[in-house]
């Protein structure tokens, strides 16, 4: 990243669910943040900044990564603390969306803003322009939108809005920094109401209210449509209006009303009298218990308009819609929703149609070029595709000529005529390797050359554009690809699973090895990287298959290889780099564990998990923990008493906790203090290459093997069985449970021998074996792994 735009403190202006979430973003960063409010009027003059950063450590998901990084933030008033403001680089405005109030802050913290400074208004659709007109002239070549979308820590979408005044430097530098150091997908946008996002989105909100109502669908019914069968998030429709808020989407559908007049669906830019009748009764949706749905002890209820009641919620989607979805073929697909008369199959055919019409309809108002509009809607609304990818894979011309068709015949919302750019008949889509369409130029236009853009070897692409190829294969079996990118850097290998989920099997096993030793040969250093997840474990099918066959000699065969392997990675001749991004579990953990180096993407999910299977981490787990708190025993003036370091890990083991972020998982001791944490996914692998080279360039030499470890012996057993018996005596755990349990703290603690006793790491590696297979043959394990294989949940028994 070329762009010097550095932000050392930030300022948040307004408290409330968006700013304090912002806020906590920026804190993730490590960015210092200044979270300014009104003056409270009774008691503390910052109580309602306090508040709202207390609401943070409730809120889930998690908006801070770790609880840490609350410290980064300082609460602060307007009366009080405006001198803080020079001292701020980015000044972030985030308060309700009321122009007058906007324009009123903005007026009083103008004078106390940086010469430098960017300042930016986290408006979700007022006019940007105008709100640059409260600014004084000096103020305003600085001065853009930063639209956010909730929660800000996990939604990647950001919208850069510019005004005429804004300089572009501006927006090169904000975009740089928003990229890399937040990890946002940033997509500019014109200055029109509700920017692009929200204007399509909401449009399909109030298109999906519309064919309800018209078809006489339920709304559960119309969800089991809209969610991931389409593509679409879980929540689909309405459940995704009940999380949203009905008020928020009552209030951006009315800026739509109010601000988009001559817009040819205006008549439908209005909330159905029953969504009016919610809201005017405080059933808001998630936040206040009842919306479209609620929840009556487990049972989950819908809303029946006609009835003027909840009904429980059985929604589900007719056999033969069922069977036009499963169809492979986008066109055939489509031409059968159009062509059944069931009314589910008319619902998915009209609001693909409508949406279809008004993006190509609205493209040139509000986004730059195809492209942007796609992805705003992956990276904002949790679509797999953007309505154009859609429409392209779907086959452009009998796509165009349907909706036109529906237009002529006044079956559409609208009678607007597709643009003329859309039924051109030499018009195959709007995706190619030239770039994407802009009816603005006429042209396909390429991705931005913004240097911090080369840091993503493999970008998200939306589909039709051309795709980069994957490197060049060096070696290969069933479960792993070695390869490298000659175009970085020929040198380092480049290690990814092929397996399902990326589970680890004895085919991975061969893998690592393979690649390992293959890389000692001939490369530089080895980084282990594939798209999420990085590795849910154990291939559990493959266990299960073994144990039913009674093969266990076979099993602890595997577990050792297992344990060789990860071994492999901890004293290879040449670095290693686990790249984690998604969940890391179990063996997957146990791999990053033992690698030299770790690079982990912030959104990274890892844990010894495998107490919900009935077992103990045996692929050098234990034991990388074991030697862990002997090392960190041995910084005090007892180093042999490591039990009080094994106690947090014994208890992370033994309920099977997820670190909830690559931070979580450095306070857990997955991870390392050093390793770098980056939050976009799609530079992990740039940074992992560099830092793979960099440790080859510094003569990198494989740790001493362990020797001489102090462990806990029978005596830390016993003190962590005295807890598992009371909690199994009271009911808190079952027998198998205390069983389990039993097991990781006889691993954690180096097997029956006194406490203090110095082993070395192959003795770990034959007690955590030992273990892992007498936990095999038991019944209960057995039942557990089966459980999960059918159910993807864990059984207690």
């Amino acid at each position: 990243m070329s762009s010097k735009f550095i932000v050392k403190h930030a300022a948040v202006l307004g408290a409330g669910v968006m700013g304090a979430q912002i806020a906590a973003h920026l804190a993730n960063a490590g960015v210092p943040v200044t979270l300014f409010d009104l003056t409270a009027k009774e008691g503390e003059r910052n109580a309602i900044a306090n508040k709202a950063l207390a609401g943070l450590k409730k809120l889930e998901p998690a908006p801070l990564a770790s609880p840490s990084r609350l410290d980064l933030i300082t609460p602060a008033n307007y009366d009080d603390h405006l001198d803080r403001l020079p001292g701020c680089d980015l000044v972030i405005e985030a308060i309700a969306e009321r122009m007058d109030w906007k324009t009123a802050l903005y007026e009083r913290i103008a004078p106390h803003v940086g010469a430098d400074a960017i300042v930016a208004s986290n408006t979700s659709g007022l006019s940007i322009g105008e709100l640059a007109d409260a600014l004084p002239a000096a103020l305003r070549p600085r001065f853009c939108g930063v639209h956010f979308f909730n929660p800000p820590r996990y939604m990647r979408l950001v919208e850069l809005i510019a005004t005429p005044h804004t300089r572009p430097a501006v927006l090169d530098d904000l975009e740089s920094w928003l990229t890399t150091r937040l990890g946002k997908g940033v997509v500019r946008a014109l200055d029109t109401p509700n920017f692009i996002a929200n204007r399509i989105g909401v449009f399909s909100i109030l298109a999906a209210l519309h064919h309800t109502e018209r078809l006489g669908l339920g709304f559960d019914e119309v969800d089991a449509l809209t969610g991931p069968k389409i593509g679409r998030p879980k929540s689909a429709t309405y459940r995704t209006a009940d999380v949203v808020g009905l008020d928020t989407l009552a209030h951006v559908v009315g800026t739509m009303r109010d601000k988009l007049p001559d817009d040819p669906w205006h008549a439908h830019f209005r909330l159905p009298a029953w969504l009016d009748a919610l809201i005017a009764r405080g059933a808001l949706g998630q936040k206040s218990g009842a919306g479209v749905y609620r929840k009556v002890g487990k049972e989950i209820r819908v809303l029946d308009p006609a009835a003027g009641d909840y009904r429980p919620a059985a929604g589900a989607v007719a056999d033969e819609v069922e069977a036009i979805l499963k169809q492979r073929d986008p066109a055939q697909r489509f031409a059968a929703l159009r062509a059944s008369a069931h009314p589910q199959a008319q619902f998915l055919w009209s609001l693909f149609r409508d949406i279809f019409h008004y993006s190509a309809f609205q493209l040139e108002h509000i986004a730059g070029n195809a492209r942007d509009l796609d992805l705003a809607m992956r990276w904002g609304f949790g679509w797999s595709q953007g309505p154009f990818e859609t429409w392209q894979a779907a086959g452009w011309q009998a796509i165009a000529a349907a909706v036109s068709e529906d237009i002529a015949a006044g079956r559409a919302m609208s009678g607007a005529p597709l643009p003329a750019w859309a039924r051109e008949d030499s018009r195959t889509g709007v995706h190619g390797e030239q770039g994407s369409y802009s009816p603005r130029t006429g042209q396909p236009q390429p991705r931005s050359t913004l240097p911090v853009y080369a840091r993503q070897l493999f970008p998200e692409r939306v589909a039709g554009e051309a795709a980069a190829a994957h490197g060049a294969t060096l070696w290969e079996n069933d479960g792993v690809r070695l390869w490298h990118l000659p175009e970085v850097d020929a040198g380092i290998g480049i290690l990814s699973f092929t397996s399902k989920m990326h589970t680890i099997g004895a085919e991975v096993l061969d893998g690592v090895m393979q690649a390992v030793a293959h890389s000692e040969r001939e490369l530089d250093a080895l980084v282990l990287w594939h798209e999420a997840p990085f590795a849910v474990g154990a291939n559990l099918a493959q266990v299960a298959q073994a144990c039913a066959a009674g093969q266990f000699d076979l099993l602890e065969a595997t577990v050792e290889k297992f344990q060789r392997a990860s071994l492999a990675l901890r004293y290879a001749r040449v670095p290693t780099v686990a790249a984690v991004q998604g969940m890391a579990l179990g063996g997957g953990c146990e791999f990053l564990m033992h690698c030299s180096h770790r690079v982990l993407a912030l959104e990274s999910y890892v844990g010894l998990v495998e107490a919900g299977v009935g077992l103990v981490p045996a692929g050098g787990g234990s034991k990388a923990l074991a030697v862990r708190a002997a090392a960190l025993a041995a910084t005090t003036a007892t180093p042999a008493e490591v039990f009080p370091y094994l106690q947090p890990v014994f208890q992370n083991i033994a309920t099977a906790q997820v670190a909830k972020s690559a931070l979580h998982a450095i306070d857990m001791g997955y991870a390392q203090a050093g390793d770098p944490v980056v939050f976009h996914p799609d530079e992990l692998l740039w940074v992992a290459l560099r830092q793979a080279r960099a440790a080859a360039d510094a003569g990198h030499a494989p740790p001493l093997r362990a020797r001489a470890v102090p462990v806990a012996g029978r005596t830390g057993i016993a003190n962590f069985d005295m807890v598992l018996v009371n909690m199994r005596e009271g009911g808190m755990i079952s027998a198998h449970d205390y069983r389990v349990a039993h097991a990781a703290a006889v691993a954690l603690c180096g097997g029956e021998v006194e406490a203090g006793t110095r082993v070395d790491e192959e003795w770990l590696l034959a007690v955590e074996r030992r273990e892992f297979v007498a936990l095999l043959r038991t019944p209960e394990t057995q039942a557990r792994i089966r459980h999960t294989l059918e159910t993807g949940k864990p059984l207690r028994n």
